[in-house]
């Protein structure tokens, strides 16, 4: 089961029995079998008839739409959620409760804080004339990991504050990693103003969308997060899912770049920020695919779990 990415102008898109037929201008066209995808992701100018739009979501695969220029999310649309609404009733029940809230918050630092002090450690040790700084930047992290892995009881605004502090450090050290041709000074989102702040954000984009279509899979409530608090518009539990996963995307990026399959070449600098040209796009692409599978298991497995317990929770509370 894979990921397909379309990127190409005045694309069509139409369902062809049982299978996604992509034309592109010019008469060319290519057959995907819907049984061996299990996400399409749509960028730019492209065409889609509502049958093929019907027939991904049917086959239970999801489908994110991207803008064309920075990438921005569009939309999303995903097949039958899971039928038990149990565990919608439990998720809910958990978040009314705030010693879950606070247990399931520090998890989540704890589990992002350990990926972090890895891609560093990683780094250390193929860098070494960032030694110095990326050192200084683990013994920070342990810190703060010792102070949420020991304590339990932390409020979620403790562990925000933790991860907030966590991050600044991580970066600290991460920037150090890339050439001075890259401009990347530390991470800043919308609009990317560096190459690397434009891949770290499409791949988080990726990453997000997974994470969304996940918590559908499994029966949960996407919006409703524990860590992150609800917010108009924000799918808040998928952004708590993805946190301990962003240092995976990092330590991607870096690689990326380091093995040059991406170089300053494949991005252009416009008003609204740096844009990832069409071969970079490819080779991001291309690239990508293994790693977003990869995720897609843990958060899988991540989401499940946590929403086999809701449904307990949702049971009991039922009961009462």
């Amino acid at each position: 089961m894979s990921v397909l990415y379309i990127d190409r102008k005045q694309v069509q898109i139409r369902a062809e029995s049982g299978a996604l037929r992509v034309r592109e201008p010019g008469g060319k066209s290519a057959t995907v079998p819907l049984s061996h995808l299990e996400r399409v992701v749509v960028r730019g100018d492209a065409s889609l008839s509502a049958s093929a739009i019907g027939a991904i979501t049917n086959s239970g695969a999801g489908l994110m739409l991207l803008s064309g220029r920075q990438n921005r999310h569009l939309a999303i649309c995903v097949g039958a959620p899971h039928k038990d609404v149990l565990r919608r009733l439990g998720q809910f029940d958990a978040y009314r409760d705030t010693s879950a809230r606070n247990e399931w918050s520090r998890k989540i630092v704890c589990a992002k804080l350990r990926a972090q002090f890895r891609v560093l450690s990683e780094a250390k040790s193929r860098r070494a004339d960032r030694r110095l700084v990326l050192h200084k930047s683990m013994r920070q992290i342990e810190a703060l990991a010792a102070r949420v892995s020991e304590y339990g009881g932390l409020s979620v605004a403790t562990c925000l504050g933790v991860e907030g502090a966590a991050a600044s450090a991580y970066f600290r050290g991460y920037k150090t990693l890339f050439p001075p041709s890259l401009n990347f000074a530390g991470r800043r989102k919308r609009p990317p103003p560096d190459p690397v702040n434009a891949c770290l954000s499409l791949a988080y984009t990726l990453l997000h969308f997974e994470a969304v279509s996940c918590a559908h899979e499994v029966g949960l409530d996407p919006m409703l997060g524990l860590f992150h608090e609800p917010s108009y518009g924000r799918a808040s539990l998928a952004s708590d899912a993805i946190e301990p996963f962003r240092p995976h995307i990092d330590a991607w990026v870096w690689e990326m770049f380091r093995e040059r399959y991406l170089t300053v070449d494949h991005f252009s600098h416009a008003k609204d920020g740096t844009l990832l040209g069409k071969a970079g796009r490819r080779h991001f692409y291309e690239r990508f695919r293994p790693l977003g599978i990869a995720l897609r298991r843990l958060l899988r497995r991540q989401l499940g779990a946590a929403a086999k317990s809701f449904e307990r929770r949702g049971r009991s509370v039922g009961v009462e």
